[in-house]
């Protein structure tokens, strides 16, 4: 059997929690070590209208090394950058149907920085949304003996 526990190291960007009107979390990782990354948005139930003027994304933004082992200035991916999704202004995921929620969103991040930043935000007014974010590294440089 293969072994999936050494290989990947999972990051809790967003616990689940509920957010509001005007909410923005953003979270940086540090992918030093590993090669590839799994960046995961979890959406809950609505209980009320998603549209075109309310709704939510995801960004994804990605950053070198500045030489001090922090991140230096953050620009948006593009999709030489992600698989799974065509990114626009480094926005990954937009929820904003009903039709949408419930469901997890997931794309791979393949890009050579060494820092990515996820900012989850929510644009107009609505009601209270379940969110939920998570990056799990993959590819490590260098793992522990099996």
């Amino acid at each position: 059997m293969k072994d999936l526990y050494h290989n990947t190291k999972a990051v809790s960007v967003l616990c689940p929690i509920s957010c509001t009107n005007g909410d923005s979390h953003a979270v940086e990782v540090d992918l030093a070590g590993f090669d590839s990354a799994l960046i995961g948005f979890h959406v809950g139930l609505t209980g009320s209208p998603l549209s075109g003027s309310h709704y939510w994304t995801c960004k994804l933004e990605h950053a070198d090394d500045d030489g001090t082992g922090s991140a230096g200035d953050y620009s948006e991916v593009d999709s030489d950058d992600v698989l799974g999704v065509t990114p626009s202004s480094g926005i990954v995921f937009t929820v904003d149907d009903d039709s949408e929620d419930n469901t997890l969103y997931v794309c791979g991040y393949v890009g050579g920085k060494r820092f990515i930043k996820v900012t989850i935000s929510e644009t107009g007014t609505g009601p209270t949304i379940p969110l939920s974010a998570f990056v799990i590294k993959g590819h490590p440089l260098d793992r522990p003996p099996l």
